[in-house]
């Protein structure tokens, strides 16, 4: 069956390492004959959830007038979720963080997808990166059907380049060909 995939990379640095694995899965998925979209959240205007309670008092659409409307309708009409982050103090990356706050006036709506992580640290330590994935995890709890089907661990890279020749490029590979 052709899905239809978006990758939310939330990588500050184009071609940084997080983002270098989207590509890999992109291209592993493409190559399945599935459609994948990938969203670079640095290159879009994404404020931060005010708390106004208008989507969830009222239940009307968020005021906010920013890419962040747009990005959680590709989120509700996807059939697979890719979610990569750079790991940062042990958790997931500000861009993401916001991303996902974001979500609050339409999350009911992101129904039974399937969701990937992707996370890239310095630490060589994959437990080391639990908590960024419980981040991640406490967003499925709220998602009705959602489905953790994969994590990603770029491990050991910090600098820009240091995942390439890793094995992981050809998991994160796999994994897209594969979804």
């Amino acid at each position: 069956m052709n899905k239809k995939i978006l990758v939310l990379s939330s990588s500050p640095r184009k071609g940084g390492n997080s983002d270098s694995l989207c590509d890999e899965l992109i291209k592993g998925a493409k190559e399945a004959g599935h459609q994948a979209e990938k969203i670079f959240l640095r290159d879009k205007v994404i404020h931060y959830c005010t708390g106004c309670g208008i989507c969830s008092m009222y239940g009307k659409p968020c005021p906010q007038k920013d890419d962040a409307a747009e990005i959680v309708e590709k989120m509700i009409t996807a059939d697979v979720i890719v979610m990569a982050t750079p790991v940062y103090f042990y958790t997931m990356s500000a861009q993401m963080k916001t991303m996902i706050d974001r979500t609050c006036a339409r999350y009911t709506e992101i129904n039974n997808k399937e969701f990937y992580f992707i996370v890239t640290a310095a630490d060589t330590n994959k437990q080391a990166m639990e908590r960024t994935l419980e981040g991640f995890r406490g967003f499925l709890d709220c998602l009705n059907g959602a489905v953790e089907k994969g994590a990603i661990y770029g491990t050991g890279v910090w600098k820009i380049g240091e995942i390439e020749h890793k094995p992981v490029l050809k998991e994160a590979y796999e994994t897209g060909k594969n979804i």
